[in-house]
């Protein structure tokens, strides 16, 4: 039997060799891989001997070699090209060990890999006869099986052979993109999507759900650790993906402790504070009966005391923050065992959004808040504060990440009235209003787009809201400014929409 081993990940390579040399295997080899196996002592023979052609072109021509291929490639059950193999002195291949340069690492001409996957395709397509592994965390598996029954089965030839197209393709998908030389929108698209995680179920139990790393890029779930509490659903890692991003943004834009609280990915809670405590407390009193089976997000770690304080609230599905100390795990989960608990780094940027419609797929930009406070322009004849300056650009965050239509208002650092997914946009003004309340006086109110007419404007202005944010740029304008100056409040225009759907 015959293994061809050329590997860059050198992991668990002096292992696997000396196993395989133990079970009488020969091990052919290149390049480096060769002088890896020498300084380690395992005895091999070099491919160079085996082609009788040497390596040429720094390497790039050393195993496209028809006594390589022709090894790997014949079909053990055709007596023709057993008889052509005897014919050129070309002995049969078994097993190819085989990854590939690290092309996404350092993305360059000279780590586009050209005979490692041809080598491994090769493998791969006649997997009937031959086993390829593309992975050291397969070397230990592999070496118990040829162990115990000399020799792998169909089925594990079979699974190798779909990791390896598997492996190929997501490295050639890596060198399309890096090709595309930072083209938003290329002519085609070839994300690989690596399982993560099978979930109990999708959104409703009849629906199969998984996560899955895009490009094979670990997010910041596979950084987050889970503390205590039930399994995570699919809906409580959309949930509380939602929350991590938003409660990321409002620290960063406050510089202040913030909490925020998601329910079916809409905001019923945010607010900034002195402390965590005080930011949870004020968060929570947006919506008491919404955040109830919700999602807490918190921007810096759990203590004692806010602990206490999330205990003594609704019962939330998942609490994610940057840590959660030893007695204020134990503190939750004396409240609700089944409560997920997660530990977590802050969520990376994301690039470009994919959502299928049918058997079409919708591709965009991530969304991000471009405009900063400094872009936008105020059109009113009144002039904000600088309280209303925070609170505005607070209330324009969370309406960000608001199911459209969407109105938000904020009054001294706390969200006090969500009104999300509206069809009309006066609806979600008075859904606005109507969970804040007398909280509305004196508030800051944000539109996720324009007004269109001064009715939505005037919804809020008839609250007590005395400050308005919306993107502005409609031919309406000129009636909303005027229906603010009338009513004698603040009008902002950030000149950017943010409608989430």
């Amino acid at each position: 039997m015959r293994a061809l081993v050329s590997v860059y990940d050198k992991r668990g390579l002096a292992e696997l060799a000396s196993g395989l040399v133990e079970l009488g295997w020969e091990l052919l080899a290149s390049g480096n891989t060769a002088g890896a196996l020498a300084e380690a002592g395992i005895a091999h023979r070099a491919v160079s001997d085996v082609t009788g052609a040497p390596e040429i072109l720094s390497g790039r021509v050393k195993t496209l070699h028809p006594a390589i291929h022709g090894g790997i490639l014949a079909d053990r059950s055709v007596p023709e090209h057993m008889r052509q193999l005897a014919e050129q002195g070309i002995e049969p291949i078994d097993l190819v060990v085989c990854n590939l340069y690290p092309f996404s690492s350092d993305p360059s001409v000279e780590l586009i890999d050209i005979g490692g996957p041809t080598m491994v395709r090769a493998a791969a397509k006649n997997f009937a006869h031959v086993g390829v592994v593309t992975s050291p965390a397969d070397y230990p598996a592999l070496l118990d099986e040829l162990r115990s029954g000399g020799a792998l089965s169909e089925a594990t030839r079979r699974r190798l052979a779909r990791a390896a197209f598997a492996h190929t393709a997501a490295y050639d998908a890596a060198i399309v993109g890096w090709l595309d030389d930072g083209d938003r929108l290329p002519p085609t698209l070839h994300p690989t999507l690596e399982l993560a995680e099978v979930l109990r179920y999708g959104e409703n139990p009849h629906q199969h759900g998984a996560r899955y790393r895009v490009g094979g890029e670990a997010s910041w779930w596979d950084g987050a650790e889970q503390l205590a509490g039930s399994a995570l659903s699919y809906l409580n890692l959309f949930d509380a993906d939602a929350a991590w991003r938003l409660v990321h943004e409002l620290a960063a834009d406050a510089d202040r402790p913030a909490v925020a609280i998601i329910k079916h990915a809409n905001p019923c809670g945010a607010a900034v504070a002195g402390d965590l405590a005080e930011a949870y407390r004020r968060a929570l009193e947006c919506d008491t009966t919404s955040a109830f089976g919700g999602i807490v997000a918190v921007a810096g770690a759990i203590d004692l005391d806010l602990a206490e304080a999330i205990a003594a609230g609704p019962q939330a599905d998942v609490i994610v923050a940057r840590a959660i100390s030893p007695e204020a795990r134990d503190r939750l989960v004396a409240r609700r065992k089944s409560t997920r608990l997660l530990a977590a780094p802050a969520p990376e940027a994301g690039e470009r959004q994919l959502r299928s419609i049918g058997g079409s797929v919708l591709v965009q930009e991530a969304d991000r808040l471009v405009a900063a406070r400094r872009d936008w322009q105020v059109v009113s004849r009144a002039q904000p504060t600088e309280e209303q300056w925070r609170d505005l650009v607070l209330a324009w965050r969370v309406c960000a990440r608001t199911q459209s239509n969407a109105v938000v208002v904020v009054t001294d650092g706390q969200a006090v009235g969500v009104g999300a997914g509206q069809p009309s946009r006066v609806g979600a003004a008075e859904l606005a209003v109507g969970k804040a309340g007398d909280r509305a006086k004196g508030g800051a109110g944000a539109s996720d787009a324009f007004f269109p007419f001064p009715d939505g404007l005037e919804v809020l202005a008839a609250a007590g809201v005395g400050a308005v944010v919306h993107p502005g740029g409609s031919v309406g304008d000129a009636a909303v400014i005027e229906a603010a100056d009338g009513a004698g409040i603040v009008l902002v225009a950030t000149g950017e929409r943010h409608f989430r759907h």
